[in-house]
């Protein structure tokens, strides 16, 4: 499960919406030096309201304000991650195959090639709208954090740096 914690700036239905601050990955890999995410992360801007649902607990149970920590499978950011990534280029290689096989012009396999990385791109855009309101597919709320004062100075710098 790759979680994230963040605070509750709205409450819905049976969801709850959550503002992180991706924090939990910066400093851990190999390209802390060149990387934006880091810097970005810095200064206050890598900042994401997220719809997350509660599961079984009752929204009367949260405030606004509230820290909580909201986590999503690994197994769906991974077979995710490779569907967005692997399907267009997929896509282009069988279409400008497909072109030089029965075309032989290389112009025409550009094309072809940048036709199937769109249609690829369509089919992905097709496929997000279809698993968007999939309870499988949305974060949850793990828990709920205590907050301690030095959390409540970190939020307080973080939203000065915002504005």
């Amino acid at each position: 499960m790759l979680e994230e914690i963040g605070t509750v700036t709205a409450l819905g239905k049976n969801s709850l919406c959550v503002e992180t601050i991706q924090q939990t990955t910066c400093g851990s890999c190999r390209a802390r030096k060149g990387c934006g995410q880091q810097m970005l992360a810095k200064m206050g801007v890598a900042s994401a309201n997220v719809k997350a649902l509660i599961g079984k607990n009752d929204t009367s149970d949260y405030v606004v304000g509230d820290v909580v920590t909201i986590g999503i499978p690994e197994n769906i950011v991974v077979n995710s991650s490779l569907l967005v990534y692997c399907l267009p280029l997929v896509l282009m290689l069988v279409f400008s195959g497909m072109a030089h096989t029965f075309i032989m012009n290389d112009g025409m396999m550009i094309i072809m090639g940048l036709l199937g990385l769109l249609f690829g791109g369509l089919l992905i855009r097709l496929y997000s709208k279809k698993i968007e309101n999939n309870p499988d597919y949305q974060p949850i709320v793990i828990a709920k954090r205590a907050v301690e004062k030095k959390d409540v100075a970190k939020k307080i710098e973080v939203t000065d740096m915002i504005q």
